[in-house]
């Protein structure tokens, strides 16, 4: 065998990506949110990109064809361009709702107001102040008594005097280290001492959990009701006490990427671009470039080429992804126009390609395009890849969807003997005679999906 170095001609077909197309897929991905955040991004990145403020200037012309050599005279003749519009309207001196909605305070800052106008004595205040500081989001007391003692260089018996202030603020059972104590703290604040609801909390918690109330009654030696009246006050108390003040962190607003609007017996799609701000070729390098645009040289020339489309695409992607996006949801609202009409129990069966075929598109586009992304309905706010749900068996061979499944099986809980509640197999039972045909095993999940307790645990005595 002759083995050399040689040079060959062929043919082949790739499929490459440019920064421009996968640009284009990533904005199509993002929620209103991470969008805005992502124009303001390229706001400051790019100098060649700035906000509008003239709602009338929309673009009648597209900006050209694909290329870096681009004649300026000729691109900016016009005083429009491509433009992204946003808040339709709206002035920037006008005042909107969230401009007069004061911040709830903080767990930490409520606990520390307080403090200050409590009797504490002052050797213990900074000693509160570091457990306050030390509570946790859900009002719980993240370190021990013996760290905090040897971080403040203190005795332990000093931090268990600031424990006990800490205990005795509200919201009752912050500070607490445990969901015992969390508990027992609740109860004699709320003057619930009873020595039998005590022993529940610090020796049957699991088995109160789990439905065991004939076990713990044997165990105690009551009656099955007296433990059932106990557990229900226990299930007033909040497990959790400090999650009733706003945090930072735990701020989630849904805006919905579409709303739609009944009008008559018509729906009404209209994508809100609201809160991203309408984008265009700033004025100042457009009057620049007129004047030296094509004197302009080497890297000076190739910086503003690589910013100029760089823009151009930012906008075309942007307008792209507000198509799409409708594309999508005018098939989601023609094909689920009986649950716009009537609610969940007429969601249909629905996947991917079935969007896809009527709008064109490639399935993968379909889901990025109702990835992170929310429906305003008249029958609520709905994340759009909620519209997608899986087929069941119904009578005459027909289908319907997982989600009316669970509508069904919700109805039939409510409806049931509480001293008899049904049992899954049962359940099962009760859908095949409407002609919905799932195993028991499939009416467990859909029970769990929707925090519905087994039946031990729902019965009531």
């Amino acid at each position: 065998m002759r083995l050399d170095l040689g040079l060959n001609l062929e043919q082949s077909q790739k499929l490459i990506i440019t920064p421009e197309l996968r640009q284009a897929i990533a904005v199509l991905q993002m929620a209103s949110f991470e969008l805005t955040q992502f124009v303001e991004q390229q706001l400051q990145e790019n100098p060649l990109l700035e906000k509008a403020e003239d709602r009338l200037e929309q673009a009648a012309e597209d900006p050209g064809e694909d290329r870096y050599d681009i004649d300026w005279q000729e691109y900016f003749n016009d005083s429009s361009d491509l433009g992204y519009s946003g808040d339709r309207g709206h002035s920037g001196n006008e005042y909107g709702f969230e401009s007069f909605v004061t911040k709830a305070p903080s767990l930490s800052e409520h606990l520390n107001f307080q403090l200050t106008i409590s009797r504490c004595p002052k050797e213990i205040v900074p000693l509160v102040e570091y457990l306050i500081g030390n509570v946790n989001s859900q009002g719980y007391l993240k370190t021990s008594l013996e760290d905090a003692a040897r971080v403040l260089n203190v005795p332990p018996a000093q931090v268990e005097k600031a424990l006990k202030v800490l205990h005795s603020m509200e919201p009752a059972g912050v500070g607490a280290r445990t969901l015992e104590e969390c508990l027992l703290l609740q109860v004699r604040y709320l003057g619930l001492d009873n020595p039998l609801i005590e022993k529940l909390i610090k020796d049957h918690l699991n088995d109160l959990a789990q439905g065991k109330l004939n076990k713990i009654a044997n165990r105690l030696g009551v009656t099955v009701k007296e433990i059932q009246r106990l557990a229900d006050q226990l299930r007033t108390l909040d497990p959790k006490p400090g999650r009733c003040f706003s945090s930072d962190d735990d701020i989630r607003y849904i805006v919905p990427d579409v709303v739609v609007e009944r009008v008559d017996k018509e729906y009404i799609i209209l994508v809100n671009d609201v809160t991203t701000p309408r984008l265009r070729i700033s004025n100042s390098y457009r009057a620049v470039m007129r004047q030296v645009g094509n004197s302009l040289k080497g890297d000076e020339k190739k910086y503003i080429e690589a910013k100029m489309n760089a823009a151009v695409w930012l906008i075309r992607s942007i307008e792209q992804r507000r198509m799409t996006i409708y594309k999508v949801a005018n098939a989601l609202v023609e094909l689920q126009r009986e649950f716009l009409d009537h609610g969940v129990k007429h969601l249909k069966p629905l996947n991917l390609k079935d969007v896809a075929d009527r709008v064109g598109l490639h399935e993968s586009t379909v889901s990025r395009a109702t990835s992170n992304k929310y429906m305003q309905t008249p029958q609520g706010v709905f994340s759009m890849k909620y519209f997608f749900s899986t087929a069941i068996s119904y009578r005459g061979g027909s289908q319907i969807s997982s989600e009316s499944t669970k509508k069904l099986l919700r109805e039939i809980i409510a409806g049931e003997d509480p001293k008899k509640p049904y049992s899954d197999q049962r359940i099962s039972d009760l859908l095949a005679k409407q002609g919905i045909k799932i195993s028991r095993r499939t009416v467990t999940k859909y029970r769990d999906e929707l925090a519905i307790p087994a039946a031990g645990q729902r019965k009531r005595y």
